[in-house]
């Protein structure tokens, strides 16, 4: 698709994305929004950085820009739940962008601040509604959000919402959501907990799945420091004597090590602050907008807090732990490279983190660089760390694209999903999810399948043999 005037997108969104100099979609935006503009319910399998926020946002906006209906008071017509504050805020800024040309309003609430505001946003009234879901649930138990006219109902990052332990507020407030929506669900990965979760919240949905993440790491140059534990916090300092590094966005594994890196840098003489979930909304907003604006050079995260981070300006990304789950090094290092841009990504790696190191490999289908041009690099043999997780085994999913692409979240095994067992916990009656191009329109049946498949059945593509020489890129640092 060239454009996007080839999408027949209301005239004022136009106007706005050419004003921010948008002219092509993205794969996910050309694949997604056709479908969402006829109405379907939608499973969207997407790594960040790929465009997905305005894959589900322009068709929303222009949905309600067509219907030039009125908002009654307290009835937000679409609500769009994301699991962290500063996801949540991007996504409202988006819809701002996208929206500047069209008369329509906006809230975003999430906890961590006064309710206050939220609630007047709440009763003036709000066509587009951003949310987390506990502070969506406080505002909807006092009464000050109603969703009986919902039209469009978005879960976006699902597999970290349930990471982070959101399925039973998620399962409430759909409880709370009229029967007769569209619905749509977007998740990085696709294990069992998300196609169960799909196969109770989504009608008939189509599948579309994109971006492999090839495309993330092919832009990034990524090296990995063999090391003592005992040695990081040296190396750190030594690697950020480097003046190439711009900014650098550290990643640890938990709060308090993300804490104590923070103070013992800044003890150091080096401009930094730390994010994680602990933190109050106002010391989180204070330290990101240090960062954007460069008078921070680093900022240290941990994984949730820095979903959906979005700084132009980060050069590199440092591992100071590496992640037990290969999935969040790929979205730990698309913190980089942004928008087409080069980046560098180093790692951390001591004796207990080889396994992680091993899965992440077989993720991305690469061997990472061991850099041993430093005054730290440890050749320890390796010890038995807390079990990596494995990566999700590969299914099997028939995909909007003309060719099928395989996911490099998927490991390399081309056994099957095995589908679910039984009624999960709590849920909702299973509506199917159908074959992409199996039914004609307004059909809600599932094409040749019984309604009650817990995972979506999904056509094979050519399997793509494991590179086992393939290094990741280099370049200079």
């Amino acid at each position: 698709m060239s454009d996007f005037s080839a999408l027949n997108l209301f005239s004022p969104i136009l106007s706005a994305l050419n004003h921010a100099g948008y002219t092509q979609p993205t794969p996910i935006q050309a694949q997604a929004i056709p479908h969402l503009q006829s109405g379907r319910d939608l499973l969207g399998i997407a790594q960040t950085g790929t465009g997905k926020t305005a894959a589900f946002a322009l068709p929303i906006l222009d949905r309600l820009g067509r219907q030039r209906a009125h908002t009654r008071a307290r009835q937000a017509r679409v609500l769009i739940l994301a699991p962290t504050r500063e996801l949540a805020a991007q996504i409202d800024a988006s819809f701002a962008a996208y929206g500047a040309r069209m008369k329509l309003s906006r809230a975003v609430i999430f906890g961590g601040v006064n309710q206050r505001n939220q609630v007047r946003a709440m009763l003036r009234g709000v066509d587009v509604l951003v949310a987390t879901p506990g502070r969506l649930l406080d505002l909807m138990g006092q009464g000050f959000v109603s969703l009986e006219q919902l039209e469009v109902f978005v879960l976006d990052e699902a597999d970290r919402m349930l990471d982070m332990g959101f399925i039973h507020d998620i399962r409430k407030i759909i409880t709370r959501l009229p029967a007769e929506r569209q619905t749509l669900l977007f998740s990085a990965t696709m294990p069992k907990s998300i196609a169960a979760l799909a196969e109770s919240l989504l009608s008939d949905p189509v599948l579309v799945e994109v971006a492999p993440t090839a495309t993330t790491v092919d832009r990034v140059e990524q090296k990995v420091y063999l090391v003592e534990k005992g040695n990081k916090v040296l190396l750190l300092k030594d690697v950020l004597q480097n003046h190439e590094i711009r900014q650098a966005l550290v990643f640890t594994r938990t709060k308090y090590g993300a804490d104590r890196l923070a103070d013992t840098l800044e003890a150091s003489g080096v401009e930094v602050s730390a994010i994680h979930g602990n933190k109050s909304q106002n010391a989180r907003e204070t330290a990101l907008n240090g960062f954007r604006d460069g008078r921070l050079r680093v900022l240290v995260a941990t994984d949730i807090a820095a979903r959906g981070l979005d700084v132009p300006g980060v050069s590199h990304v440092i591992n100071f732990d590496l992640p037990n789950e290969p999935e969040s090094y790929v979205h730990r290092i698309g913190r980089t490279a942004r928008a087409g841009r080069q980046g560098m990504a180093i790692s951390f790696c001591d004796a207990s983190e080889r396994g992680f190191l091993r899965d992440i490999e077989r993720t991305i289908r690469c061997a990472v660089r061991v850099d041993a041009e430093h005054p730290y690099h440890s050749m320890v043999p390796e010890t038995a760390p807390a079990k990596a997780k494995p990566a999700q085994q590969s299914g099997k999913a028939k995909r909007v694209q003309t060719a099928p692409v395989r996911t490099p979240s998927e490991p390399h095994s081309t056994a099957p999903r095995q589908p679910a067992r039984g009624k999960q916990p709590n849920s909702l009656p299973k509506k199917g999810l159908a074959e992409t191009g199996a039914r004609s329109a307004g059909a809600r049946t599932v094409a040749g399948k019984p309604a009650t498949t817990m995972v979506p059945t999904v056509a094979k593509s050519k399997p793509v043999p494991r590179q086992r020489n393939r290094v990741c890129r280099t370049g200079a640092a």
